[in-house]
């Protein structure tokens, strides 16, 4: 019969190693959990602003639209809740003309909805009058007066082709001649917004890029040359001269499905855990005989959570879910052993 006296001792290095393995177990499935699950998301980047059906336009005014000179437009050309367009021919469109039609009054709805959006987005910057030297990354800026431009503005994206440019202008937006609006870093027209509380002018032969979204009237000096929209809500838009390109953000390819592998097979095992030797040689009975008993059997609960997880599936969220039950399974077992060293005691 083995004394309590002398299992006690045996039992201590047994259990050493037990904690050990069931530590470093647990610590290695909770690391791939997190590599699994990846990093905690960012910030969410600012959204465009949805332009709806004005989106087709590269000009639009509340009242009128005129036009002196060869101005060219690469898309559609309107006017609502007003019908008067003038100037076209000489000027030139791309597109169709809606002139105080259900067409064009969907427009103008539209182009409510998106002034509304972009005023309403939350700022990450405060500026204030002339933009002129400034380069600015993705997000929202907003000014409690004028903003004005007297030479360049650069826009950079930081190499994220979906990066957006939100201006607010609670009141006018006026361009210098010759100013211009650069774009670095993988900036598009189509994710610049301007949005202006009362009406915008761009300079004499000036470079002006985004969409403006104005609620009074907006106006193309001669021979501006804007990649973007004029897209007045109640006031006129007149032109001069001018050439207008409507950009159009096209959508990032789709990733190629990946070619269907099978799973990695983990070869390892945890080592098995060592044996105790009874003291004499008389046969345990009793309470040896079922630490013997319990003991193989968190070895090889050990050795299934092993295998589990190295039949893990390409599926993150089956790996994810097969992590999550190894762990549950580790500490079952841990808790069987620990019970067994208390009766021991």
């Amino acid at each position: 019969m083995v004394s309590t006296a002398s299992a006690h001792p045996t039992s201590l290095p047994s259990r050493t190693r037990v904690a050990g393995v069931v530590a470093g177990t647990g610590a290695a499935l909770l690391t791939a959990l997190c590599v699994v699950a990846g990093p905690s998301p960012a910030f969410a980047a600012e959204a465009p602003v949805g332009l709806g059906t004005a989106g087709s336009y590269s000009v639009l005014g509340g009242q009128t639209v005129t036009n002196i000179g060869p101005s060219q437009l690469n898309a559609d050309l309107g006017v609502s809740p007003g019908a008067a367009i003038e100037g076209f021919p000489p000027g030139v469109h791309g597109g169709s003309v809606y002139a105080g039609n259900a067409q064009a009054a969907q427009a103008q709805a539209d182009v409510v909805v998106a002034y509304d959006d972009a005023a309403s987005r939350t700022p990450t910057e405060s500026v204030t009058g002339d933009l002129v030297g400034r380069t600015l990354g993705p997000g929202v800026y907003n000014s409690a007066g004028p903003l004005a431009l007297s030479g360049t503005l650069t826009l950079d994206a930081q190499g994220d082709p979906n990066a957006v440019f939100i201006f607010q202008a609670a009141s006018s937006l006026i361009t210098a001649s010759a100013s211009n609006v650069n774009l670095i870093g993988g900036a598009e027209a189509c994710n610049v917004y301007w949005q202006v509380g009362s009406s915008a002018t761009l300079g004499t032969q000036s470079s002006f890029t985004g969409t403006i979204l104005a609620l009074t009237s907006i106006s193309a000096t001669t021979n501006t040359v804007v990649e973007g929209r004029a897209l007045a809500r109640n006031g006129a838009v007149t032109l001069e001269n001018n050439t207008f390109t409507a950009p159009n953000c096209a959508p990032a390819p789709a990733a190629p499905a990946p070619a269907a592998t099978a799973p990695a097979v983990v070869p390892t095992a945890p080592a098995p855990l060592p044996t105790e030797t009874a003291p004499s040689s008389e046969t345990p009975v009793g309470p040896a005989v079922d630490a013997a008993e319990e003991t193989s059997e968190g070895t090889n609960r050990g050795i299934n959570i092993d295998s589990a997880a190295s039949a893990g599936s390409t599926s993150a969220v089956s790996v994810a879910a097969a992590i999550v039950a190894a762990i549950l399974a580790v500490f079952a077992g841990a808790t069987v052993l620990m019970r067994q060293t208390s009766r021991r005691r």
